[in-house]
């Protein structure tokens, strides 16, 4: 049995789920891309190849190995994408909860079964069908739930708004006791430098009481000041336009003190050493063309 523990994002990792790029497919039709910025290199003819991101998360293998860390990878599915499992699937407490993500990825969720079924029947949670979310933009932060969603009215015309709020709402009954806080997200389907994909674009929390911030991927000012004023002005590292764009906020916690992040975000890593995170690089500048980075690709099931 595996007994899920998350309540936050950044205690000290114990089991994770990583994705894999094995049997990616081939390049996507433009007409058949999810977000803007995988759709901007299929016309520029750089969208990655297969072996250049087996190799790069192979790299995240190795350091999660290297910290002691139990790693589960998604069963195979011949030509498809299984690279981002925090898509699929989220834990909070010790809930495992399966996301309700774009009906074209189903059998994605399907690749992670074999762990669904060790978790204890009553720790499994289903959400509705009319509540999309994607685990990108769900983050569980002790007493809190931040969830990134869209709420406008046009909200079935963007393929880039994932969660919506009648997912909010659900995972407010879900966690009666924790304080769910949502944030409206700017969308695009056509400029990946104007589209916050998931909160997780735009915003994490690292270490203790750190922030990585963009303030462009929030639709209201108030509710980005709102996590200015929470985590306080001078904990908080703010990535611009273009460093959000190479997915800067998207990096992955090991521990408090332990974060997995890409080997050119120089500006950033460098804060972290400067606030006395260990910095773990890696190459993953491929898989950054797909509008997700490292913890896109994780799941993690277990913290200490």
């Amino acid at each position: 049995m595996i007994q899920i523990n998350i309540q936050n994002e950044t205690s000290r990792l114990r089991a994770v789920v990583l994705g894999t790029a094995e049997s990616n497919g081939p390049t996507p039709k433009l007409e058949d891309t999810y977000d803007p910025k995988s759709a901007q290199h299929i016309e520029a003819g750089t969208y990655p190849k297969e072996a250049d991101m087996i190799l790069e998360m192979e790299a995240v293998a190795e350091v999660l190995k290297k910290y002691d860390v139990k790693v589960y990878r998604p069963d195979i599915i011949k030509n498809c994408n299984q690279i981002f499992a925090r898509d699929i699937a989220f834990a909070i407490d010790d809930k495992l909860i399966r996301a309700n993500i774009l009906p074209d990825r189903d059998e994605e969720i399907k690749a992670i079964d074999y762990i669904w079924n060790q978790v204890a029947e009553d720790k499994r949670i289903i959400l509705p069908e009319e509540c999309h979310v994607e685990g990108g933009d769900v983050m569980p932060w002790n007493d809190y739930i931040f969830i990134g969603t869209y709420s406008g009215e046009d909200y079935s015309d963007y393929i880039t708004a994932r969660t919506n709020m009648d997912a909010v709402i659900a995972i407010q009954e879900l966690f009666p006791n924790k304080t769910v806080k949502s944030f409206e997200l700017r969308k695009s389907n056509t400029d990946p430098k104007e589209n916050a994909l998931h909160l997780d674009c735009c915003f994490q929390p690292i270490g203790t009481n750190k922030a990585i911030l963009h303030k462009n991927g929030f639709l209201v000012e108030r509710e980005y000041q709102w996590l200015v004023d929470f985590f306080g002005k001078e904990n908080i590292f703010e990535i611009t336009k273009d460093e959000m764009y190479k997915m800067n906020s998207n990096v992955f916690s090991i521990a408090e003190d332990v974060v997995i992040s890409e080997r050119n975000f120089t500006r950033l890593n460098t804060w972290l050493r400067d606030n006395g995170f260990t910095v773990e690089e890696v190459p993953y500048a491929e898989i950054a063309k797909q509008e997700g980075l490292l913890r896109c690709s994780t799941l993690p099931l277990i913290r200490d």
